[in-house]
């Protein structure tokens, strides 16, 4: 069985993010043939095209830790009925400078959590939009909207509560064969 990498991206910069909660659940319930990195968005400046010709630290190690991994889960709220900017601004660090898209047949996945009923429905549409522009197979389905409530995880990522237990399982499973679906007709280049 192979082994893939799998960076997450927590979009939410909060120290208290459910979303980073989230995160921690689903790694527990993933197959044992992913391994998980986090991949830290939280200090990178904002992007302007003037940094293409000589990238900070800070967008070099991003694109660096996408380079090692083989594939790129998403774990983002929802702000104002769209990502939030700082998830948006890595993604734009993460696809320059031109012809260097770290995202370019790269399988994703994208979920989210938040405390409204339509959880993070809209914002993963709009995530999705951007990720096709940039070329990442995503898996289109199932998709994850969580309603968040604070009976649902422990902060160490258990899932207290079975269906969702159930469901958070299945999403990685199938996660777990797109990558391997992609990555068996695009080998990644090492």
């Amino acid at each position: 069985m192979t082994t893939y990498r799998v960076g997450y991206i927590v979009g939410s910069l909060s120290r208290n993010s459910i979303n980073r909660l989230l995160s921690k659940a689903l790694i527990r319930l993933a197959p044992s043939e992913l391994e998980f990195v986090d991949i830290p968005i939280k200090d990178l400046p904002l992007y302007n095209y003037d940094y293409d010709a000589d990238f900070p630290p800070e967008g070099r190690a991003l694109k660096d830790a996408l380079a090692r991994v083989d594939a790129i889960l998403f774990v983002a709220p929802e702000y104002n009925r769209s990502i939030p900017g700082a998830l948006k601004n890595a993604i734009d660090w993460a696809s320059r400078p031109w012809g260097d898209n770290s995202f370019t047949f790269k399988p994703s996945a994208v979920i989210g959590t938040s405390p409204g009923k339509l959880g993070t429905a809209i914002a993963q549409q709009s995530l999705r939009s951007v990720l096709g522009y940039l070329n990442s197979p995503q898996m289109n389905a199932p998709e994850a909207y969580i309603q968040y409530r604070p009976d649902f995880f422990t902060e160490d990522g258990e899932v207290l509560d079975d269906d969702t237990a159930r469901f958070l399982r299945d999403f990685m499973d199938e996660f777990g064969a797109h990558v391997t679906r992609v990555l068996t007709v695009l080998p990644p280049a090492r």
